[in-house]
């Protein structure tokens, strides 16, 4: 276990009632006999970094959770709900409502919606997402929202089994599905290959990170120099 597995692990019953805040950390810290210099080194702005960290371990339990399931007979829909419901069932209510208070803060919101684009990635990644031009985006922001509301809801949720958490979630999911059939019909209708002909050439332009163009400036090609 790494020294920032065991200070997390030390500080989620302080977190509980502290939030993610200094006094968690410092609590914690006490507990396992660890510094305070190492501490600053692993978590150098103190909470929100812990709370990141906490996030982030979610994150790497919905994957491990996804992989020992058989998606291959479900639907897309159904994976999508599943990923979602995986991410939030290896959470636990209280500190993702202190999470969610503190990346409220103005100062660290940024790094919320961050936390939050990264766990939409992730389930796209993990379902076998592909794309590499604008719909790369698209899909992330689009799952962003649902599963940020989908978060909140789920936090004042007291059905048996989170029922009505599951039943919002599909609800929002379908809100998803009927915006792709828009744009599949949309890149049927002529007026949309007039638009990607003229001003819409731009959005050809916008690739995934990590992905390039051939040909355009800047370019490596392996093995020419170019």
């Amino acid at each position: 276990m790494t020294a920032t597995d065991r200070l997390l692990d030390a500080a989620l019953n302080h977190a509980l009632f502290d939030g993610w805040s200094a006094a968690a950390i410092e609590a914690a810290r006490a507990d396992i006999g660890m510094s305070a210099e190492e501490v600053h080194a692993l978590f150098p702005r103190g909470a929100v970094d812990l709370a990141l960290v906490y996030h982030r371990r979610g994150d790497a339990e919905m994957i491990a959770g996804l992989a020992g399931e058989d998606l291959s007979a479900m639907r897309f829909r159904d994976r999508i709900a599943l990923a979602v419901q995986i991410r939030l069932e290896v959470a636990d209510k209280e500190l993702v409502r202190r999470g969610f208070s503190l990346f409220a803060l103005p100062q660290h919101a940024g790094d919320g919606a961050r936390a939050l684009w990264e766990t939409a990635d992730h389930i796209w990644t993990a379902l076998g997402d592909t794309s590499q031009d604008i719909n790369w985006y698209t899909k992330r922001a689009s799952l962003s929202a649902v599963y940020s509301a989908t978060a909140l809801f789920w936090l004042g949720d007291d059905s048996p089994g989170n029922a009505e958490t599951w039943a919002f979630l599909d609800r929002r999911i379908e809100n998803i599905m009927q915006f792709e059939q828009v744009k599949a019909k949309a890149r049927k209708s002529p007026l949309y290959e007039a638009f990607m002909k003229g001003p819409g050439r731009v959005l050809d332009h916008v690739r995934a990170p990590g992905t390039g163009r051939e040909g355009y400036p800047g370019h490596w090609k392996s093995g020419t120099g170019e």
